[in-house]
């Protein structure tokens, strides 16, 4: 006689979970690929069928509902034009690289060319290609200790995306626009970023790509090289995606990375960063401002290997007419990153009493000669410091305002070139008067 065995309601909805990603997965074709390309996506399709697409109800989840990004098509929304501003970067002398909805504009774009650079596109990789050592391999590292299987179904399925090798020292900053034309579209894009030893460059980012998009980079940064890391997430109000940014710093390696979203309905960006060589420093920032019906996600982990590194991590949202913001940071330290200097911030600004902010920070540490901080607050305007400016003749939605911009100050010191900074400042001010 064979005793049944009971299969508990976890282990259940695992199973169906998986089951159904596997079925969905099976219907998806991928993207005409050469022959390294077509095994990291395999692999990729393996790891997302292994773990299953995201549940609320999964840890690192909890806070945000992945319904709307995993759904088998993109929302339908209106087309937003923006008529009021400048573009963003425009005053930027800059290398322009233009995806529309997902597929790469070659007219509205840049030659692909610049000295002590390299650059290709993902739909044109070749059989032989540098970048097929790191397509698929930094993502797939990113999925322990905490699964990411919205990043795995991208490297199985992004059309499209730049490959840049960096030799040198690069004068003009590389500038990515994603644009949207259409009113129901996906744009699933893939970056491989290699900085040769000693080699710098800045990578600008920006716009909402389409009505639902996915970003992946993955970003190898060796030994003294510098990359300077600035994205914006434009005023699209019905935008919802993904970005994931996974880097690897080897020894004397730096790493600085802003990203500011002003409004859309769900945006959930995550980085991983691993501190594998001495001396390395890597500064992860955000700045976040929503109103409505807005839900906005800071998923960061930094993981330290190596001693004498340096890692920040500061976020900090302005929220109001019950928006939500999420923040979600961990600091690693193993063992043999000792004198290891980590810091993390996260705040938030609530300028109603129906927005809310959920904070989940964390250290873990192995290593016994660390000095490691992390901290998290929410509240609203101080009124002492409202008083003093209004006991001095400033307005009162001009102290306002002022205060906030102080608020977000600190996000915008991790920007070096200060006309990108001044702009941000002005991008964020703008929202303010809007929103007053």
């Amino acid at each position: 006689m064979t005793a049944a065995v009971a299969t508990s309601p976890r282990a259940a909805r695992l199973a169906a979970r998986l089951q159904a990603t596997q079925e969905r997965m099976a219907k998806v074709p991928l993207p005409a690929s050469p022959g390294w390309l077509l095994r990291a996506r395999e692999g990729a399709v393996a790891r997302l069928n292994a773990t299953g697409l995201p549940e609320k109800r999964d840890e690192y989840w909890r806070y945000t509902d992945p319904a709307a990004l995993i759904a088998p098509t993109p929302p339908s929304v209106d087309v937003f034009e923006i008529t009021d501003e400048p573009l963003v970067f425009d005053h930027v002398d800059r290398l322009r690289l233009v995806f529309v909805d997902g597929v790469f504009d070659a007219a509205a774009s840049d030659p692909l060319e610049a000295e002590g650079i390299e650059i290709s596109r993902l739909a044109e990789a070749t059989d032989i290609h540098w970048a097929q050592d790191l397509y698929g391999a930094l993502e797939a590292r990113a999925q322990a200790p905490v699964a990411r299987p919205l990043a795995a179904l991208n490297s199985a399925t992004a059309t499209d995306g730049v490959l840049i090798r960096v030799t040198g020292k690069v004068d003009r900053p590389v500038s990515v626009c994603y644009l949207r034309r259409k009113a129901a579209s996906d744009a699933i894009l893939h970056h491989v970023l290699r900085l040769e030893p000693g080699s710098e460059m800045t990578l600008l980012e920006n716009g909402p790509g389409a009505a639902r998009s996915s970003i992946v980079s993955e970003i190898d940064i060796a030994e003294g090289a510098v990359l300077h890391h600035v994205r914006t997430m434009g005023r699209d109000h019905q935008r919802i995606g993904t970005t994931h940014l996974f880097a690897r710093l080897g020894a004397g390696a730096r790493l600085k990375s802003f990203s500011l979203s002003v409004n859309g309905r769900l945006m959930r960006n995550e980085a991983m960063v691993w501190m594998t060589g001495k001396g390395g420093s890597a500064h992860i920032a955000g700045a976040a401002m929503g109103d409505g019906a807005f839900l906005h996600d800071d998923t960061v982990f930094v993981t330290h290997q190596a001693p004498d590194c340096e890692s920040r991590q500061v976020f900090k949202k302005v929220l109001r007419g019950g928006a939500v913001g999420v923040f979600q940071g961990k600091i690693l330290v193993e063992q043999p990153a000792q004198q290891t200097d980590g810091y993390q911030i996260s705040q938030s600004l609530l300028l109603d009493e129906r927005s809310q902010f959920l904070a989940k920070p964390e250290l873990e540490i192995y290593a016994d000669d660390v000095k490691c901080s992390h901290g998290s607050t929410s509240g609203e305007i101080d009124a002492d410091h409202l008083f003093y400016l209004r006991a001095r003749g400033v307005p009162e939605d001009e102290a306002k305002l002022l205060l906030v911009l102080a608020f977000l100050a600190e996000t915008l010191d991790e920007i070096d070139r200060e006309d990108i900074a001044e702009d941000m400042r002005q991008r964020l001010r703008g929202w303010l008067e809007r929103h007053r």
